[in-house]
């Protein structure tokens, strides 16, 4: 016989208090690929004027090294002393140019890697191509030995692993990941993350599991926080993943990331709030609450919404199931002060 179980375990509720005035028109309560899209237009409203050329001046602003203002932070970089240029981390923020020892800009997300190929890096050009979410500032020498590499998992300082694949460094591969999640939100298919890493990718989504994890393994760093308000004045949006981490685990699973704005963060109440029964299910299930519930919706293990109940301001309601497939859910109860989620 077929059955829907719903195990209940858990009754949260999330707090919103922390979030940036960015994502106020930005719901938050989704999940999975609800929030996907959800973020997907908020990052559609941008500066269109702004071209490849404006990053330059963009560095010298949101690049800076945090303990050092006449410097830029270099990508992939990680030794100053060792008397070769081309790992260094620092670099004086004038030695902008195409020498060896100078900087200029890298695509962490590769001109040819998105599908189609993102267009030529001249100062004129506009569009993906001079998003500055993407762009970093890079050793001349070591952006070319990147290159177009594919980023696959290692450890230690950047170079070259796994038969020529890319690791960008402990210090670098979470900005990495959370420019990668960037990219795929803000446009898609032109930037799957298979196109530009290596690895499997998370059950039922297309975010790679390596890219999920260093979102965890290596926090949200100085120089990425001082990016984000710089570039939603220029540009005119944020990376979403760097004011909140835990936006990738919403989205699509994996270890829980570092959760700035509490959407995963729990205060338990009195299970006697809220009761579902019978469970397992077959074909039907009624949710009796202490509390006015205007708005349920049940989502199968991937995020995916499956089934979304009308609003009609009461205690108690009687859910059809009979056209659901076997398997465990998570049902979301929400009224206008509380989130109620029961796994």
């Amino acid at each position: 016989m077929k059955k829907l179980v719903l195990l209940f375990i858990t009754i949260c509720i999330t707090s919103l208090n922390a979030q940036q005035p960015y994502y106020d028109d930005v719901d938050l309560t989704l999940t999975g690929q609800d929030l996907y899209w959800e973020l997907q237009l908020k990052l559609s409203s941008f500066n269109e004027d702004y071209n490849y050329g404006d990053v330059r001046d963009s560095f010298l602003i949101t690049d800076l090294d945090p303990t050092n203002s006449n410097d830029v932070l270099l990508v992939y970089g990680f030794n100053d002393t060792d008397g070769d240029c081309t790992t260094d981390r620092t670099r004086d923020k004038d030695n902008f140019g195409g020498d060896n020892c100078e900087y200029n800009r890298e695509h962490v997300f590769p001109r040819s890697r998105s599908v189609p190929p993102m267009g030529d890096a001249v100062n004129s050009a506009t569009g993906i191509v001079a998003d500055p979410h993407n762009l970093r500032p890079s050793d001349v020498q070591r952006n070319g030995n990147r290159g177009s590499k594919r980023f696959d998992d290692g450890s230690g300082n950047s170079g070259d692993v796994n038969s020529g694949n890319w690791y960008p460094g402990d210090e670098w591969k979470g900005d990495v990941a959370r420019i990668i999640m960037y990219m795929y939100v803000r446009y898609g298919e032109q930037c799957l993350p298979e196109f530009t890493g290596i690895g499997p990718t998370e059950d039922g989504t297309d975010m790679l599991q390596v890219f999920l994890d260093w979102n965890v393994e290596d926090p949200v760093s100085a120089v990425e926080d001082q990016r984000n308000p710089q570039l939603e004045i220029e540009y005119g949006s944020r990376n979403p993943f760097i004011d909140n981490p835990s936006f990738a685990t919403l989205i699509w699973g994996g270890t829980p990331a570092e959760d700035r704005f509490d959407l995963l963060s729990t205060d338990s109440f009195e299970t006697t709030v809220v009761t579902i029964y019978p469970n397992p299910a077959t074909n039907v299930v009624t949710i009796t609450a202490t509390q006015v519930l205007q708005d349920i919706r049940l989502y199968d293990l991937t995020g995916k919404v499956v089934l979304e109940i009308p609003s009609d301001m009461t205690t108690t309601k009687t859910i059809e199931t009979s056209n659901l497939s076997s398997g465990i859910y998570l049902m979301r109860m929400q009224n206008n002060v509380q989130k109620l989620i029961i796994k």
